[in-house]
């Protein structure tokens, strides 16, 4: 049922009272399309029904009930008979709601920003350059992450020539600008008290990926559950998505896996594993992942591997 119709009802209805302190949102109301109900009309809705006695509300909705039938028959009549696809494009034109703006376990994150980086993820998935020279690759990483590709700039002045480059440093995370300059009170083990990461993130983060920011945070932590890592608990935020190396006989494959441990992207360098991050980062960051959520896709992956072959 259309939520208008129902508003217009309670309007005209004489026995229905309208408090003064909702007389902006009733102006705002009337202005608002069928198809579009604004926010004020919403919130003039649920206020005025909590104002007036609920006994008489079941007259106004069937009276409203009926008007929304009567403007679907007449958009039949004119030809629209496909109600499914005109509603969906409405949906789909729609912001998002709030629901999916913020996430209530992790307030922390960017959520925009982490589905413009799914987005660019996907892009990087197909487009082969995950399979080609490793620096390459990284850039691409760094590029999908909404993060500038910073090797020469002073480490916490936004430098990210360690990004994906190390055991430790794999976590792409997107945290909103209230949460970037949080520091480490000691709840983030094996990590320094402090970690100011702000200056550094603002520097590096790419803006039209959304707002907040983005960085390679430290995923020591990852394998406790529920994860004990920087982004989880100095940012209160979750990854956008995570590199692990597959612990294959050479540990030349990664995988990209999202913040629940779902493959997102997987890659195999061509120059090789001397052109990787050293083998001892590449098997140090397996571990510190082997057992959690973040390793089952790499574990699946090896396990075909050592089949294969045999």
């Amino acid at each position: 049922m259309r939520l208008l119709p129902i508003a217009t009802a309670l309007l005209t209805a004489s026995s229905y009272h309208i408090p003064p302190s909702l007389a902006f949102v009733s102006s705002a109301s009337s202005s608002a399309s069928y198809h579009h109900l604004s926010k004020p009309s919403l919130l003039f809705l649920s206020a005025l029904l909590a104002h007036n006695p609920r006994g008489k509300l079941s007259t106004i909705v069937a009276a409203a009930s009926s008007s929304t039938a009567a403007e679907g028959n007449d958009s039949v009549a004119d030809g629209e008979c496909n109600a499914t696809t005109k509603d969906s494009n409405i949906i789909s034109n729609a912001p998002p709601l709030l629901s999916e703006m913020y996430d209530s376990q992790y307030p922390g994150t960017a959520m925009q920003r982490l589905r413009a980086v799914h987005e660019r993820v996907s892009v990087i998935a197909n487009d082969g350059t995950l399979n080609g020279p490793w620096e390459d690759a990284r850039r691409r990483l760094l590029w999908a992450g909404g993060l500038k590709d910073l090797s020469s700039s002073i480490p916490g002045q936004g430098y990210t020539g360690h990004s994906f480059n190390d055991f430790n440093h794999v976590d792409l995370t997107t945290m909103n600008d209230d949460s970037s300059d949080n520091l480490n009170d000691g709840s983030v083990k094996g990590i320094a008290v402090g970690n100011k990461l702000g200056p550094g993130i603002r520097i590096a983060s790419i803006s039209e990926l959304g707002p907040g920011g983005s960085w390679s945070t430290c995923a020591m932590g990852c394998n406790k559950d529920p994860p004990s890592d920087v982004a989880h608990v100095q940012f209160r935020s979750r990854v956008a998505f995570k590199l692990v190396w597959v612990p294959n006989e050479e540990y030349d494959t990664f995988v990209l896996v999202d913040d629940d441990g779902k493959l997102l992207a997987k890659g195999k360098p061509s120059d090789g594993p001397g052109a990787l991050p050293r083998r001892r980062e590449r098997e140090m960051n397996y571990q510190i992942m082997k057992g959690s959520k973040y390793a089952t896709v790499a574990d699946g992956i090896a396990l075909n591997s050592t089949t294969s072959h045999q």
